[in-house]
Protein backbone atom coordinates (compact mmCIF):
# COMPACT_ATOMS: atom_id res chain seq x y z
CA UNK A 1 0.00 0.00 0.00
CA UNK A 2 1.14 3.25 -0.93
CA UNK A 3 2.08 5.37 2.29
CA UNK A 4 1.25 9.10 2.47
CA UNK A 5 2.42 9.81 5.78
CA UNK A 6 6.26 9.67 4.24
CA UNK A 7 5.68 12.27 2.34
CA UNK A 8 4.64 14.91 4.92
CA UNK A 9 7.97 16.99 4.61
CA UNK A 10 6.80 17.40 1.03
CA UNK A 11 3.61 18.33 1.45
CA UNK A 12 4.99 20.86 4.51
CA UNK A 13 7.42 22.54 1.82
CA UNK A 14 4.98 22.82 -0.78
CA UNK A 15 2.10 24.37 1.25
CA UNK A 16 4.75 26.64 2.69
CA UNK A 17 6.30 28.20 -0.46
CA UNK A 18 2.86 28.29 -2.20
CA UNK A 19 1.72 30.39 1.13
CA UNK A 20 4.99 32.78 1.32
CA UNK A 21 4.38 34.14 -2.34
CA UNK A 22 0.86 34.70 -1.94
CA UNK A 23 0.64 36.11 1.08
CA UNK A 24 3.58 38.71 0.09
CA UNK A 25 1.58 39.66 -2.74
CA UNK A 26 -1.63 40.50 -0.43
CA UNK A 27 0.50 41.89 2.10
CA UNK A 28 2.16 44.38 -0.82
CA UNK A 29 -1.51 45.13 -2.03
CA UNK A 30 -2.36 46.46 1.01
CA UNK A 31 0.10 48.37 2.36
CA UNK A 32 1.08 49.72 -0.72
CA UNK A 33 0.27 53.79 -1.30
CA UNK A 34 -2.17 54.31 -3.91
CA UNK A 35 -0.62 57.95 -5.37
CA UNK A 36 -1.11 58.11 -8.97
CA UNK A 37 -0.32 61.51 -10.36
CA UNK A 38 0.99 62.61 -13.73
CA UNK A 39 4.88 62.30 -11.96
CA UNK A 40 4.44 58.72 -11.19
CA UNK A 41 2.48 57.84 -14.84
CA UNK A 42 5.49 59.60 -16.16
CA UNK A 43 8.27 57.02 -18.18
CA UNK A 44 11.54 57.58 -16.32
CA UNK A 45 14.40 57.49 -17.60
CA UNK A 46 17.50 58.28 -15.45
CA UNK A 47 16.12 61.29 -14.39
CA UNK A 48 15.84 63.43 -17.61
CA UNK A 49 12.44 64.12 -18.86
CA UNK A 50 11.54 61.51 -21.31
CA UNK A 51 12.17 62.86 -25.27
CA UNK A 52 9.51 61.10 -27.38
CA UNK A 53 7.49 57.51 -27.29
CA UNK A 54 8.64 54.85 -25.15
CA UNK A 55 7.92 52.07 -27.43
CA UNK A 56 9.97 50.81 -29.39
CA UNK A 57 9.75 48.12 -32.02
CA UNK A 58 12.61 45.55 -32.04
CA UNK A 59 13.82 43.69 -34.75
CA UNK A 60 13.06 39.99 -34.79
CA UNK A 61 16.30 38.74 -35.46
CA UNK A 62 17.16 39.72 -31.71
CA UNK A 63 14.20 37.35 -30.33
CA UNK A 64 15.47 34.40 -32.93
CA UNK A 65 19.02 34.55 -31.67
CA UNK A 66 17.95 34.47 -28.22
CA UNK A 67 15.54 31.51 -28.91
CA UNK A 68 18.50 29.78 -30.48
CA UNK A 69 20.79 30.36 -27.10
CA UNK A 70 17.90 29.07 -24.96
CA UNK A 71 17.35 25.91 -27.28
CA UNK A 72 21.32 25.00 -26.64
CA UNK A 73 21.35 26.01 -23.35
CA UNK A 74 18.89 23.63 -22.37
CA UNK A 75 20.30 21.16 -24.23
CA UNK A 76 23.32 21.09 -22.20
CA UNK A 77 21.19 20.67 -19.19
CA UNK A 78 19.50 17.51 -20.65
CA UNK A 79 22.88 15.98 -21.60
CA UNK A 80 25.00 16.60 -18.53
CA UNK A 81 23.16 14.13 -16.75
CA UNK A 82 23.49 11.59 -19.47
CA UNK A 83 26.83 12.48 -19.31
CA UNK A 84 27.72 12.25 -15.61
CA UNK A 85 25.93 8.57 -15.79
CA UNK A 86 27.10 7.84 -19.35
CA UNK A 87 28.60 3.98 -18.28
CA UNK A 88 25.69 2.98 -16.38
CA UNK A 89 23.06 3.33 -18.95
CA UNK A 90 23.96 1.93 -21.83
CA UNK A 91 24.14 1.76 -25.87
CA UNK A 92 20.07 2.42 -26.05
CA UNK A 93 20.39 5.40 -23.34
CA UNK A 94 23.25 6.87 -26.03
CA UNK A 95 21.56 6.25 -29.33
CA UNK A 96 18.48 8.05 -27.67
CA UNK A 97 20.87 10.84 -26.76
CA UNK A 98 22.41 10.82 -30.55
CA UNK A 99 19.01 11.20 -31.90
CA UNK A 100 18.38 14.23 -29.76
CA UNK A 101 21.76 15.94 -30.45
CA UNK A 102 20.78 14.99 -34.17
CA UNK A 103 17.87 16.85 -34.28
CA UNK A 104 19.36 19.92 -32.43
CA UNK A 105 22.00 19.78 -35.17
CA UNK A 106 18.93 19.60 -37.90
CA UNK A 107 17.54 22.64 -36.23
CA UNK A 108 21.30 25.18 -36.10
CA UNK A 109 21.24 23.92 -39.94
CA UNK A 110 17.76 25.31 -40.61
CA UNK A 111 18.15 28.73 -38.20
CA UNK A 112 21.59 29.34 -40.28
CA UNK A 113 20.05 29.04 -43.54
CA UNK A 114 17.07 31.05 -42.41
CA UNK A 115 19.88 33.45 -40.93
CA UNK A 116 18.73 33.59 -37.68
CA UNK A 117 22.41 33.42 -36.37
CA UNK A 118 23.35 36.84 -38.81
CA UNK A 119 23.54 39.40 -36.46
CA UNK A 120 24.02 42.40 -38.71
Amino acid sequence: MFLLHEYEIFWAFLIISSVIPILAFIISGVLAPINEGPEKLSSYESGIEPMGDAWLQFRIRYYMFALVFVVFDVETVFLYPWAMSFDVLGVSVFIEALIFVLILIVGLVYAWRKGALEWS
